[in-house]
């Protein structure tokens, strides 16, 4: 993530549109914030109408119905990723150039604490069963466990690998993407111990990753272009999906059972899930280029991902073309 500081937010929420599938998912909305910086995962509040935003040094709030500014969590240095614990109206972010958590107060947003983790803290959750939130550490490999109610590591798991993304299914498992392994590492959340490292079939490096609690699925967004669902109970690969390039980020909507796999190519891939064991993918939805982390609104069933404009071309020295400065945007996906 590149790091620039913040210096302006103008956020304006305008109406857009694709040609997507008749009757299908397409952009809705697109809220632009007007400042500069690299991003990553987003996430909508569990208590309001908020949209949290990771955005370089900050997060960026914003109404998710308007697309309005509501302020921002600051001093977060290559800020990764969001989570809340709304058992102690708390939230998290896991601030990579730092190696902090920044805990924060959900309903005023003001910054509570600084928690020191591992190295490089990525994706983070909270897991409501245990009370817990986990932080994947990339560059240390391994796992931090944060007491949510008074702020303190109670633990770091070494797990081996890189990893990406953690679920819980409810029921005192935690599963983390490990992505330079290509498999599934499964902690027990009372014994902090890991009881299971399972292969991802023909997936490579899984990023993304979500969980089907009532059907016991793991979905695992791989960057060789599949999704593959395994049996979260053993392991096991029930499926591979064809997802489109560059994903960065998978979610579940339990209540539409769907999947969707975001795809920096600028795609969104929606997958359905129906009677019996079938799943198959109904869509590809033009998204825009960039667009590879999502948050999904369970209420309105609405799908979030951040990205920008981009340049023609590349600059000498890097690998890809930069982004266009003051493009940052969120589209909002729904039917």
């Amino acid at each position: 993530m590149k790091t620039l500081i913040c210096l302006s937010i103008a956020v304006a929420a305008v109406a857009t549109g694709n040609n997507s599938m008749a009757q299908g998912y397409k952009v809705q909305q697109t809220f632009h914030i007007a400042s500069g910086g690299g991003w990553d995962y987003i996430a909508v509040s569990p208590v309001g109408d908020n949209v949290y935003v990771s955005h370089a040094t900050q997060v960026n709030i914003l109404n998710k119905n308007t697309g309005d500014s509501v302020g921002v969590i600051p001093n977060t240095q290559g800020v990764h990723g969001i989570a809340f614990a709304p058992d102690f109206m708390k939230g998290f972010t896991s601030n990579g150039k730092m190696n902090t958590v920044t805990v924060f107060d959900i309903n005023t947003n003001a910054v509570q604490a600084q928690i020191s983790v591992g190295e490089n803290p990525d994706a983070i959750m909270y897991d409501p069963q245990s009370k817990k939130v986990y932080v994947c550490n990339g560059r240390s490999k391994d796992l931090a466990i944060i007491d949510a109610a008074n702020n303190t590591v109670v633990k770091t798991i070494p797990l081996g690998g890189k990893p990406e993304t953690a679920v819980a299914d409810d029921a005192g498992n935690i599963y983390i993407n490990i992505e330079d392994k290509n498999e599934i590492a499964v902690v027990n959340s009372k014994t902090y111990e890991i009881t299971h490292h399972w292969p991802i079939g023909k997936g490579t490096s899984p990023s993304g990753l979500a969980i089907d609690v009532r059907k016991k699925r793991l979905f695992a967004g791989c960057d060789n272009k599949l999704l593959v669902v395994l049996d979260a109970e053993n392991g096991k690969v029930v499926k591979e999906l064809p997802i489109g390039d560059g994903c960065d980020g998978v979610a579940f909507d339990p209540g539409n059972k769907t999947v969707f796999s975001s795809n920096g190519e600028g795609t969104l891939t929606v997958i359905k899930e129906k009677l019996g064991e079938g799943l198959s993918v109904i869509e590809n939805v033009p998204t825009k280029k960039g667009a590879r982390t999502i948050a999904v609104d369970e209420t309105t069933h609405k799908v979030y991902l951040p990205t920008a404009e981009f340049n023609a071309s590349k600059e000498p020295g890097q690998k890809r073309p930069g982004t266009v400065p003051g493009t940052f945007q969120i589209l909002v996906v729904g039917k």
